[in-house]
């Protein structure tokens, strides 16, 4: 470690302590006081100070080299959605750099607080095209919530603080910061790291109204047929517990985004089920039915909406949310409550009339009935041919007890692990939602268990999007880290060859992909696991992956050519929503 000089700067009232140290040790001592533990990155030349200075700080940093940067961020957002810290990601410049875009896209629209670190040329080099420089800043900039370029060691501190401060609170978002060379190897003089609190223009939290309160409390309580959609906001703003008072009080159904399941468990009795394209039944026809629509923490988005033209029209609209950019983005909103959910749900509530809806309620049950028996049934329950992959993920269920971290990749499987596994507690539902990232699940679930290291974390994902990211089975193998991997293969890029057969009269464009042998693959990183095809076989797979100690792989071949339904098919309302 360097040699250190402490000096003493008096002023009338403080004595500050200063210390002679790097841009590479301020940038670390600063991730320790932001209270980071874990950093998921890949070295290089550019970073190669800071990678240096880790050397003496990996009692207190623990450093998880990952196989691709991209796989950092996923790492890094899996990590961040379990564990409710900022996720920190460390790469190097040029493609080091560029290789974090998909990540950052994808934190960026999912709301996933995520800090990552690259390293850059040296600042007299910048503008010259030099070996691996590229302009992150302005490639970046679509994709973070902000981003900063320090060329000298001056600025870490600042920029760092202020980096946490802006991932983290109000709506939350990736932030990059770029440091040249010469800023991680400068010698400087430097006070203790101080935390932001406050950024000038920066507001994060919307200033509450309160007339706007009454009036959502007024609507609700004089609503006949009230629904609630919920969404990742309630999970972020930490609120699961005000949420579950706000609609138990009031009797209020509730339907969830895939990114807000686990905000109340699967099982509440106002839980009625999944909203979107391929969401329960009754959520989406009684969206067109209900006289109040209270949105929670999500943004109408179009997958959840279908046709904007048809959506809701009949209803009253109250939207909360912590970013006034979503009010009236998508949907006109006849109430919008800004602020964050953890303090105007309390204030809605204690304005509520204690009611029950139960005849409203039971129209959800009713249509439940009727997916039940035209298409959840014959998909969790098959009674021949192939393996389905509902089967799957409902004896999964029974075998977790709804206990487990799902993290899921992107596709048919993720839509049916979205619908049938059981989310009993809040921060399980690990998922690329607005992005749609194939490829996430397997860095993601990585991060997650070391987000929540004494959770059983399970990643449920598709033959296709395990080969984007497969080389990421050697950071399991290096950090010793315990996932389960259950691969549903079908053999195809499933969700596209769905909608080739339904819309494209069954013309399946380069949709038939081929697969290595996953469990010698597996094996080859030092990775138990097997391949089963047969029913008989399915229980004691699932109950041997997830009794085994370490990672196991585990492939399931499930039949090819089955749809995931219901659907709401694009360009339709979600009144026309598809049970076959």
């Amino acid at each position: 470690m360097l040699q250190k000089d402490a000096l003493l700067t008096r002023t009338e009232e403080t004595v500050i302590t200063t210390e002679q140290l790097s841009g590479s040790e301020i940038l670390l001592k600063g991730l320790i006081a932001e209270g980071v533990d874990t950093i998921f990155g890949y070295p290089g030349g550019a970073i190669m100070p800071i990678y240096d200075a880790l050397y003496d700080y990996h009692d207190q940093l623990k450093h998880i080299l990952v196989r691709h940067e991209q796989g950092a961020t996923h790492a890094a957002q899996g990590y961040a959605r379990t564990s409710g810290k900022v996720g920190v990601v460390f790469a190097t410049s040029g493609p080091g750099a560029t290789n974090l875009i998909t990540g950052l896209a994808d934190a960026q629209i999912d709301s996933t607080p995520m800090v990552c670190i690259t390293g850059q040329v040296y600042a007299h080099l910048l503008g010259t095209d030099a070996f691996q420089e590229t302009d992150v800043i302005n490639i970046t900039t679509p994709v973070t919530k902000w981003n900063y370029q320090v060329t000298d060691a001056s600025e870490i501190a600042e920029a760092l603080a202020k980096g946490f401060h802006i991932a983290k609170t109000g709506r939350p978002g990736p932030v990059l910061i770029d440091i040249t060379k010469n800023a991680q190897l400068q010698l400087i003089e430097t006070a203790a790291y101080e935390k932001c609190k406050h950024i000038r223009s920066y507001r994060p939290t919307p200033i509450i109204r309160t007339q706007f309160i009454e009036q959502a409390a007024a609507l609700i309580n004089q609503a006949q047929k009230p629904f609630v959609l919920f969404g990742q906001g309630v999970l972020l703003g930490h609120a699961e517990q005000e949420f579950k008072a706000f609609v138990e009080k009031a009797g209020l159904p509730a339907a969830w985004t895939i990114m807000g399941a686990g905000a109340i468990p699967t099982d509440h009795p106002l839980n009625v089920g999944m909203l979107g394209m391929h969401g329960n039944y009754g959520p989406n026809v009684m969206t067109n039915e209900c006289d109040v629509l209270i949105a929670v923490g999500m943004r109408f988005d179009d997958r959840v909406t279908g046709r904007l033209d048809k959506y809701a029209k009949q209803a009253k609209v109250i939207h909360l949310d912590i970013d006034p950019a979503e009010i009236d983005k998508n949907v006109k909103t006849t109430v919008p409550v800004w602020g964050d959910c953890k303090e105007t749900l309390p204030m809605i509530t204690a304005l509520l009339e204690q009611k029950s809806h139960d005849a409203w309620l039971q129209r959800f049950r009713d249509f439940d009935q009727e997916e039940m028996s035209q298409c959840i049934d014959a998909e969790i329950h098959p009674k021949e041919g192939q393996l389905t992959m509902g089967e799957v993920i409902n004896q999964l269920n029974q075998l977790t007890n709804g206990d487990a971290i799902i993290v899921t990749d992107v596709g048919q499987h993720q839509m049916v692990a979205c619908r049938y596994a059981k989310f009993n507690h809040t921060r399980s539902n690990i998922t690329s939602g607005g992005l749609g990232t194939m490829g996430f699940g397997l860095p993601a679930a990585i991060g997650a268990k070391f987000g929540a290291p004494n959770k059983t974390v399970v990643a449920v994902i598709g033959d296709g999007g395990f080969q984007m990211t497969l080389q990421e089975l050697g950071t399991i193998m290096q950090s010793g880290i315990e996932v389960k991997i259950m691969i549903l293969n079908n053999q195809f890029l499933g969700m596209v060859r769905q909608w080739q057969e339904l819309f494209n009269d069954r013309r399946y464009s380069f949709v038939d992909i081929t697969s290595p042998d996953f469990v010698a693959l597996a094996k080859s990183y030092s990775i138990e696991g097997q391949r089963i095809s047969e029913r008989s076989d399915l229980k004691g797979a699932l109950k041997t992956m997830l009794d085994h100690k370490g990672s196991y792989l585990l492939e399931v071949m499930v039949t090819k050519e089955n749809n995931v339904f219901p659907m709401v098919p694009q360009g339709c309302s979600v009144s026309e929503i598809r049970l076959k």
